[in-house]
């Protein structure tokens, strides 16, 4: 049995410790299912992604019974997971003049004819709102060795009243608002605006912004000594733009700066203590500093909106970079398991099985990186630490029942012959539904 094969099933057994007897080994078959890459082949049906892996029609049926109406949650396999990073020792946090980035995203499962789902998303392709099931992710940043690495907190679900977008950006908003600790920075792309992140009470963040992003000074400028008094700020622009073929300068900055980083130069320059342009001085809810930065490895250049007044312009930088960890999340649960399609159809399985998915999709990489660099065949002679070739040596090894040392793990002997099976259930559950 290969090391990477133990040490898959070894974190398996940890994520299942919390439950119960019979399900817990339901759960774990079906976990090695999906990080095997069997929903690849099975375009994200469960019943022949089981087959394929040995299972007959009773044992398959036992695993999907577990899955949908099984006791678990996926909040408990994340603090199980959690626990186990910590105390492996290898990953290491991302700290930047002692704050810590705490990157949020949102990701959607799409399912355009899922009938009588009421969440859509606009989707960018079809220039439209379409069905999906949409999630918010919250993780830490790390590494391993010199590989970045996130680590899944939380997934957070739409509420049942309302599964719009923007009530679960705020919901999940809120949450990091109360669960952060006080040395960690939000970090959030495009797609919030700074009135949601003041609205949520966020204490410390850093948010991409706008390239035509405006702002004002949070104070009146000088009377001129003739017409009406001004009232609102001086405007701040931190990028020039064109306006009716005519072009409209930048504000000169308030401070410039500049760092090395990567062996390449990037220019910074900043604006402090402004305020949203819809605002007057003095009526803002708070104060923020924007950053724009010059990287010579980009033609566009980053616009940053952050409230961390007395950070420096490297740590802001630095800061944002870790961001983009949360991606590889959806980005191997979707491409590299095979679970951006789903056919599950009830509305708890429709929530478990994409959360099932992002937890492996975070284990997969985590393991990837701190197993030795698995080659994927003769011809892959530089190897890297990388999920899709950890998905690879899985899928040509079967489930290792005899690497089981948890005794819990077992199947529960209960009396079940008397209970409709198939067909019938699923008409007898729909009915009582």
């Amino acid at each position: 049995m290969s090391l990477a094969v133990t040490e898959t099933i070894a974190v398996l057994q940890v994520i299942v410790q919390t439950v119960p007897v019979g399900t817990n080994l339901a759960l774990l078959q079906l976990m090695w299912t999906i990080m095997n890459g069997s929903f690849l082949a099975s375009r994200g049906a469960i019943f022949p992604a089981l087959e394929a892996n040995g299972y007959n029609a009773t044992e398959s049926r036992r695993i999907w019974q577990a899955f949908r109406q099984g006791m678990w949650r996926c909040d408990e396999s994340i603090n199980q997971w959690r626990d186990y990073v910590m105390s492996q020792e290898k990953w290491e946090s991302h700290c930047y003049e002692a704050y810590r980035p705490l990157a949020l995203d949102w990701t959607v499962i799409w399912r355009p004819k899922l009938k009588g789902w009421r969440g859509k998303w606009f989707h960018g392709l079809a220039g439209r709102a379409l069905r999906g099931v949409g999630f918010g992710l919250v993780c830490n940043v790390g590494r391993i060795g010199e590989q970045r690495v996130p680590l899944l907190r939380r997934m957070i679900r739409p509420r049942q009243e309302d599964k719009s977008d923007k009530q679960l950006k705020a919901d999940s908003l809120c949450w990091v608002t109360h669960h952060m600790a006080e040395d960690e920075v939000v970090i959030i792309d495009a797609g919030v605006e700074i009135s949601d992140v003041h609205r949520a009470n966020i204490p410390r963040y850093v948010i991409r912004a706008a390239l035509n992003c405006t702002a004002r000074r949070n104070y009146l400028p000088t009377y001129k000594g003739r017409g009406r008094r001004p009232c609102w700020g001086e405007k701040v622009r931190p990028l020039p733009r064109t306006r009716l073929e005519k072009e409209i300068g930048a504000t000169p900055p308030d401070k410039t700066a500049s760092f090395t980083l990567a062996q390449r130069t990037i220019q910074a320059q900043g604006w402090s203590d402004v305020v949203s342009s819809n605002y007057k001085p003095g009526e803002a809810p708070a104060t923020f500093t924007l950053w724009v930065f010059f990287d010579p490895l980009y033609t566009t250049p980053l616009v940053l909106a952050t409230n961390l007044a007395h950070a420096q312009a490297a740590t802001i930088f630095s800061l944002y970079l870790d961001r983009w960890p949360v991606e590889q999340i959806p980005l191997v649960a979707k491409q590299v398991l095979g679970l951006h399609r789903q056919f599950v159809f009830a509305p708890e399985s429709c929530y478990r099985l994409p959360e099932l998915a992002f937890l492996l999709g975070n284990i997969l990489t985590y393991l990837a990186a701190s197993l030795p660099p698995l080659p994927t065949g003769f011809w892959d002679k530089r190897p890297r630490r990388t999920a899709g070739r950890l998905r690879r040596v899985l899928a040509k090894a079967n489930f290792p029942q005899d690497a089981l040392t948890d005794p819990r793990l077992r199947k529960k002997a209960a009396v079940t012959a008397h209970l409709p099976k198939g067909v019938a259930a699923h008409h007898r559950q729909k009915a009582a539904t």
